[in-house]
């Protein structure tokens, strides 16, 4: 065995060790020191590492990690821990005991998103934080909302609700398929802005087709014309590096159980400090006016288990460290790209530089629908991915994640290129 090796088996059954004996010690884990495994590990050492941190399926090689991600198994132990904990004595344990720990996990998410803690609140996904927000901005008949063919269906229809009860007017902005350069981008936001528009509805990261859009710019140039801005950054947030004051949003959604880790049905929504008092929460509370970021956590029972250990998740992710993750993700998907990619048959619909795409990319192939592709796959290969037909989409969405290997992706490669033919 290599003295690397051997270094990397210590440290890292340390590490383990450390986490399933005092999990308290771990909601704010620091990156496990870069130059440590980058210098002494081969890439493969470390991320079979990672992929052992994982329960994966024998026979389904799950590439849907885009629609919710399992939790590593340290995440799974705590919240499993928590909830047999509440078990005990419910109403006290949750409520006088667990209710406390939402402060520093607040502290320590928004240290991770780049914001203030009182700009945080947690939630249950981003289709939650993102309709506390739509539906919670004073809006009047007529004002105008920017929105795009390619946001997600549920904000979508919250949207499509409001204009439907209040009159407000929805201005549709089509993003051409792999459109691939920035500035082209920003102009198609600004060139819609008119003086009646009110709200940019921002998605940072395309959820069908991965695409990553110039976010910063394009809330600089809302702000230019007076315009707030919300952005869905359910896919962006533990995926690609984003800081939200660099951003410069007025508004932001996330799910925690997509590329965080964290367990199913957990969330945050953020609101610029200035903002907070002029927006209505979805749940009421007893002062809706206040300027505080708790008054939107009035759900009542909620799962206090998950909430707990979204601190374990965000302490998994640091150990890998987001930039480290960022680039292992855009090598996983750029992998099995270059090995299609010049098949005449096989088409993608996402740009594939490294500045608008990250982990995920969507294909189809010639002669072929989605559901087909999908179901080729899976039967065949053990593949697990997601079709998608929507608007001028018409393939499959290919999602792995940090414990996904490329003998996995592979496969993936081999029925591509088999159902091509």
């Amino acid at each position: 065995m290599s003295n690397s090796r051997r270094k990397f088996i210590s440290h890292t059954g340390l590490t383990l060790a450390g986490m399933a004996l005092a999990p308290e010690l771990f909601t704010n884990q620091n990156p496990v020191d870069n130059n440590f495994f980058d210098t002494q590990l081969t890439n493969d050492d470390f991320w079979e590492w990672v992929r052992q941190s994982y329960t994966i399926h024998a026979n389904i090689i799950n590439l849907n990690n885009g629609g919710v991600s399992p939790q590593p198994k340290v995440v799974q132990e705590v919240f499993e821990h928590y909830n047999r904990y509440s078990n005990e004595a419910p109403s006290y344990f949750m409520w006088r005991i667990l209710d406390k720990s939402r402060e520093p996990l607040r502290k320590d998410l928004a240290a991770f998103a780049g914001c203030h803690p009182e700009e945080i609140s947690i939630c249950r996904n981003s289709s939650e934080a993102l309709e506390t927000i739509i539906f919670g901005l004073s809006l009047q008949k007529g004002d105008e909302v920017l929105v795009t063919n390619y946001d997600y269906p549920n904000m979508r229809n919250a949207w499509l609700q409001r204009q439907m009860r209040e009159g407000i007017k929805l201005n549709w902005i089509d993003i051409p398929i792999g459109l691939d350069d920035n500035d082209k981008i920003v102009k198609l936001y600004t060139d819609a802005i008119t003086s009646k528009t009110k709200i940019v509805h921002l998605t940072h990261v395309i959820n069908w087709t991965g695409h990553i859009l110039p976010a910063r710019q394009i809330c600089e140039e809302a702000h230019k014309k007076g315009v707030e801005v919300i952005l869905d950054a359910a896919h962006s947030l533990a995926h690609i590096e984003m800081n939200l004051h660099e951003i410069d949003c007025d508004y932001a959604g996330f799910s925690l159980h997509k590329w965080l880790c964290a367990p199913f049905g957990t969330g945050m929504l953020y609101v610029k400090q200035n903002k907070i008092e002029n927006l209505w929460p979805l749940f009421a509370p007893e002062k809706p006016k206040e300027n505080n970021i708790r008054k939107f956590e009035a759900l009542g029972t909620r799962s206090f288990p998950a909430e707990m250990a979204i601190g374990r998740a965000l302490s998994f992710h640091n150990s890998i460290g987001t930039k480290r993750k960022e680039e292992r993700l855009r090598y996983l998907k750029n992998y099995w790209v270059e090995k299609v990619k010049s098949h005449p048959k096989i088409k993608f619909y996402s740009p594939l530089s490294n500045h608008a795409s990250c982990a995920i990319a969507t294909v189809g192939i010639e002669g072929k629908k989605a559901h087909e592709i999908e179901n080729f796959l899976l039967e065949k290969y053990g593949v697990h991915c997601v079709s998608i037909e929507w608007q001028k989409v018409n393939g499959v969405r290919i999602t792995p994640h940090v414990y996904t290997s490329t003998d996995d992706l592979d496969k993936l490669v081999k029925g591509l290129t088999e159902l091509a033919g």
